[in-house]
């Protein structure tokens, strides 16, 4: 095991996580760090100078869709509903002074 991690960066790491563990949960937590720490450092020695970078393990071609209006501009009938409008809009009693 290469990779050490110290109490203090455990303690650290559970103040940003905004955990609280017991001393037990704290072992298992920095051997399960510790762990894949070694594994990103095996992945590391890999040699992946012809692979290619992707961002999506399918070729993937634009994926939006257009952009289509397909509702209309229903203010007029919704103020049809207002007890009281003014421009276009909503008159409502003030509730802020």
């Amino acid at each position: 095991m290469a990779n050490v991690i110290s109490d203090e960066t455990m303690e650290y790491v559970g103040i940003l996580a905004k955990l609280e563990l017991s001393e037990e949960e704290k072992r298992q937590a920095k051997k399960d760090m510790e762990r894949m720490l070694d594994y990103i450092d095996k992945l590391n020695e890999l040699d992946t100078s012809g692979v290619e970078p992707m961002s999506h393990a399918f070729p993937v071609q634009n994926v939006f869709r257009e952009d289509i209006v397909t509702n209309q501009d229903e203010s007029a009938d919704m103020l049809k509903n207002a007890p009281a409008q003014r421009d276009g809009s909503f008159v409502v009693p003030r509730t802020v002074e």
